[in-house]
C-alpha cells in the first residue's frame, strides 16, 4: 500500500500538511469536516501537493520536515511539483 505526503490549500489560502495512505478518502473527509480540527473551519480545501512513498515512516518524516518549512519555501514546493491527477 502507497503512503502520501500532501499538503491542501485552505479557502483561506492558508497550507496544511498531513499524510494518509488513503489520499481520497483523506481528502473527502477534510472537505466533510472530518478530516482535522484546523482544516474544519477553513473548508473548502484544494490538494496542491502529493508526494508518495513506500513506507508510513516515510511519508511521516517528509510531513515533518515540511511543516517545519517556512510558507515560502512550501510554496516553492508546490511550484514545482507536477500536475496531480488522482
Amino acid at each position: 500500500m502507497a503512503n502520501y505526503t500532501y499538503i491542501v490549500r485552505c479557502s483561506d489560502g492558508s497550507l496544511y500538511t498531513g499524510w494518509t495512505n488513503r489520499i481520497g478518502e483523506r481528502l473527502r473527509a477534510h472537505n466533510e469536516g472530518r478530516g482535522a480540527r484546523y482544516t474544519k473551519p477553513r473548508r473548502p480545501v484544494e490538494l496542491v501537493y502529493l508526494r508518495e512513498f513506500e513506507t508510513k515512516q516515510e511519508a511521516m518524516s517528509e510531513e515533518f520536515r515540511i511543516k517545519h518549512l517556512k510558507r515560502s519555501a512550501k510554496l516553492e514546493l508546490i511550484g514545482n511539483c507536477a500536475e496531480i491527477r488522482l
